[in-house]
């Protein structure tokens, strides 16, 4: 089978969409598992934070040196690589003893692993298929993350709660066996470029400009003004790659990435959407798996099943999307999309309160997911469907690094509007309740430092104006996530609009 092939089998496809959703899931289930793996080895929580921080950053950093790798070794031969180090690190991280183990396995040898296999999961799919067949296919690929994301608690609650966190990174390598005994089903995929064309200088430089620039991302909620400034210098060093990478190729050498890809409008915007997307999603569920486990107390198991409709609705509307679009068109499918998420945001802010229910979030977590799926299943084709067969490889490492920081950049912005909507909460919540010290800043500030000492609800139920105020401040920061989010969505639309559609063949 070659790059020519005639796409009688969806078995590559269904091959790197299991690599596609390991390497998403990763990023997500240890998030319910956190106090377990404390415990278990013997460590302290912002030690397993910092091993979860580095995966994502590790994964994002050498997300473009990764797709470069496709033209000198074959991107097939680099998704296998990849494939069997991954496998490596999550056997590691199963047989973990110690938070050095865990962190050697997980955040390391995963983080370079998922980096090697990201990119090749969009450019095997673009050589392999062709016409309707690869947007049905690109669509499974990109939602996989978000479904990954979404399932991700809920598969990281039945590990923890029923069996072990380390039976979590054990799943992921039967995944992995497989994959590597499916192998044959693959398209071979020669390399077109050879060792020496490899631009250290430009590798260097985009490596220390994405570390600095996810690093400041993630760290955004501990220290705001240092982390402004590590994003600074971030931007500077990529801004300083761009350039060299354009005078590089002006020379007539051989760039890390051809940064004039970007000339082509689809491209440039569809990155635009794709990490706006994915920082949506990423965030709202953050701060939604927030509010469960802290507000109504659920356990890992119970946030799982709260927010599945949200995964049912994703993936539903992502497997329609791509029919849909022969009809419609992808610009417009998207814009609906995006309209049916904004639609889905603006119900969710109206329903978070002390006593909310499971039920009260379904129609809102389903109708959102609904939207995501059709704006999330067609933005990588759309993106690069102009793109030719030779920059095919650099495209998808543009791609998988805007989805990349995207997911990081919505945990940690969300982190701030969540601080940011509290405040607004508690200024609600003077004026109704103590309206003499409306606009006293000092009173306010006392406010949110008692509100951060309430560890639990039965805390305050014995004081009927404690619990008004409380859910006040409640309703008011997540109705102003869920707005932030809308808004976001709508830049989504807009930038949509701005897409140019090309009929897709069947």
């Amino acid at each position: 089978m070659n790059e020519t092939n005639k796409e009688q089998s969806w078995i590559p496809l269904i091959i790197v969409a299991l690599a596609s959703f390991i390497i998403a899931l990763d990023a997500t289930f240890m998030n319910v598992s956190i106090a377990q793996v404390v415990a278990d080895l013997h460590t302290d929580v912002s030690t397993i934070q910092a091993t979860m921080s580095f995966y994502t950053l590790i994964t994002a950093a050498f997300m473009m040196l990764s797709a470069k790798l496709q033209d000198i070794i074959g991107k097939k031969k680099l998704f296998l690589i990849g494939t069997a180090l991954y496998g490596i690190g999550t056997f590691t991280a199963a047989i973990s003893s110690s938070s050095t183990m865990l962190f050697i396995g997980w955040a390391v040898i995963e983080g370079v692993a998922g980096a090697l296999m990201m990119p090749a999961t969009v450019s095997i799919i673009s050589g392999t298929y062709h016409g309707e067949k690869r947007t049905f296919a690109l669509a499974i690929i990109g939602v996989m993350g978000a479904i990954a994301a979404a399932i991700g608690p809920l598969f990281g609650g039945v590990m923890t709660t029923f069996l072990s966190w380390k039976y979590g990174f054990a799943s992921e390598l039967i995944i992995v066996i497989i994959i590597l005994l499916l192998q044959s089903k693959i398209p071979s995929f020669p390399p077109t470029e050879s060792k020496k064309d490899l631009d250290i200088t430009g590798t260097i430089i985009s490596l220390i400009g994405l570390v600095l620039l996810v690093y400041g991302i993630l760290s955004l909620t501990n220290d705001f003004n240092t982390s402004i400034g590590v994003i600074i210098v971030g931007i500077i060093a990529l801004v300083g790659f761009v350039w060299f990478e354009l005078r590089r190729k002006r020379s007539g050498k051989v760039p890390l990435l051809d940064i004039e890809l970007l000339k082509d409008k689809n491209l440039s915007v569809g990155t635009l959407i794709l990490l706006l997307a994915y920082l949506s999603m990423g965030g709202a569920l953050f701060a939604i798996s927030l509010f469960l486990q802290s507000v109504l107390q659920l356990n890992a198991f119970d946030t799982g099943l709260t927010t599945l409709p949200l995964t049912i609705g994703l993936l539903i509307f992502a497997l329609m999307a791509p029919s849909l679009s022969v009809k419609l068109g992808h610009r417009k499918l998207m814009a609906i999309g995006c309209i049916i998420a904004i639609v889905g945001c603006m119900l969710l802010s109206t329903q978070f309160r002390l006593h909310t229910s499971m039920l009260n979030l379904l129609p809102g977590m389903f109708i959102m997911g609904a939207g995501l799926g059709f704006a999330m299943a067609l933005s990588v084709d759309i993106a690069i469907i102009n793109v030719p067969p030779e920059g095919q490889n650099g495209a998808s490492g543009i791609t998988s690094t805007s989805q990349s920081l995207g997911e990081s950049m919505g945990t940690a912005i969300i982190g701030i509007i969540l601080i940011l909507g509290v405040f607004g909460g508690i200024s609600h919540a003077v004026d109704v309740y103590a309206p003499e010290y409306s606009g006293n800043e000092t009173f306010e500030l006392e406010a949110y430092e008692s509100f951060q000492t309430v560890s639990s609800i039965n805390d305050i139920q014995s004081d009927p104006t404690v619990v008004g105020i409380v859910d006040i401040i409640l309703q008011d920061t997540m109705a102003f996530v869920m707005q932030i989010t809308a808004i976001i969505m709508a830049i989504v639309l807009i930038l949509t609009l701005l897409l140019e559609d090309k009929k897709i063949k069947k």
